[in-house]
């Protein structure tokens, strides 16, 4: 009998996608009532879903939180519709009160006078301000799904023993064979897979080797393009200090130059001047002119004034001698 290898088929199925995606109807599983699509969806803890009650129930009554929302929008609402009332009730007021006016202005004019129309009230006009809210249709809830039926896939063989026993040596050679196969089959699977792991493991391994490598080559080219970059900065560093250093010496040497132009025939002009102005003189001129004659002009003085006073003196003696002659006369 040829052997029989097992196999198993079964329909396909659709993947699950973990997207959500919108339909029609409500999900009866969905904690949020919307309208996604849950794959998962199974059997749940009723004591933890949101329809289920849990509490004492002879307890006070704690309103949730959206009905007290509601609460609060209500209030809102009639404390809305109180303001409008009143801003109503007072814009008739005003109303009123304006055609009153109105009424007694549409008197006739004195003579050589006119009515005109002039706009006395306020230009600041109060703006409503109304909430309003919109509340959304609630998805409608999707109906049971049918049940599902596998379709038939075999072909249907009906066998009859009438008289005979179950042969077992006959009957189980079959079933031998479909184990024998399957475990050969299976076994030749798992050398495959070792043999592939076993390459991909391989792989991995070159693979690091070759990315080691490359990282290790990226690393010196990058440090010689460091190396590189350095070495240009300090060569730009260095020309920029030797034209710095040009451009100071320049500097200098023009600076000596104009200087060497300029004190040409300065010394000579200075010391002449200086000469006139006697911060050069001759020592023994300069003691002669301060010293020596200042004291011989003394000394002469001091002559002339003995000799003046001598002679004054005779003068003196003179007259006396001159009255005495005419008196005795």
């Amino acid at each position: 009998m040829q052997a029989v290898f097992h196999s198993f088929q079964q329909e396909p199925k659709p993947v699950n996608n973990n997207t959500t995606k919108k339909t029609k109807y409500r999900d009866p599983f969905s904690e949020t009532g919307g309208g996604t699509t849950q794959t998962n969806a199974g059997f749940g803890n009723i004591m933890y879903d949101r329809r289920v009650y849990r509490g004492n129930t002879y307890a006070q009554q704690v309103i949730p939180q959206n009905q007290q929302l509601e609460l609060e929008l209500e209030r809102k609402k009639e404390e809305h519709r109180n303001k409008r009332k009143l801003l109503e009730a007072k814009q008739r007021q005003e109303k009123a009160l304006a055609e009153q006016l109105l009424a007694e202005r549409n008197l006739e004019p004195v003579e050589g006078r006119k009515h005109i129309d002039i706009q006395t009230m306020t230009y600041v006009e109060e703006i409503d301000e109304t909430d309003v809210w919109t509340q959304t249709d609630p998805f409608q809830d999707r109906p049971e799904s049918p049940v599902f039926i596998p379709s038939k896939t075999g072909v249907d063989m009906g066998v009859q023993v009438e008289d005979d026993l179950f042969d077992f040596d006959f009957e189980v050679a079959p079933i031998l064979e479909v184990i024998v196969g399957k475990t050969l089959e299976q076994s030749m699977l798992e050398v495959l897979e070792e043999e592939e792991m076993e390459a991909l493991r391989q792989q991995k391994k070159e693979f690091a080797q070759k990315r080691n490598a490359e990282l290790a080559e990226t690393q010196r080219l990058e440090a010689a393009e460091k190396r590189r970059f350095e070495e240009k900065e300090r060569r730009k560093e260095q020309e920029r200090q030797r034209l710095q250093r040009e451009q100071e010496c320049r500097r200098k040497l023009a600076s000596r130059q104009f200087a060497n132009q300029y004190l040409e025939n300065l010394d000579l002009n200075v010391f002449t001047t200086l000469q006139e102005e006697g911060f050069f003189y001759d020592i023994v001129h300069r003691q002669v002119e301060q010293e020596f004659m200042p004291f011989l002009i003394q000394l002469t003085n001091q002559e002339l004034d003995k000799k003046r006073q001598a002679r004054v003196e005779v003068d003196n003696i003179i007259k006396m001698s001159i009255r005495k002659l005419l008196k005795s006369n």
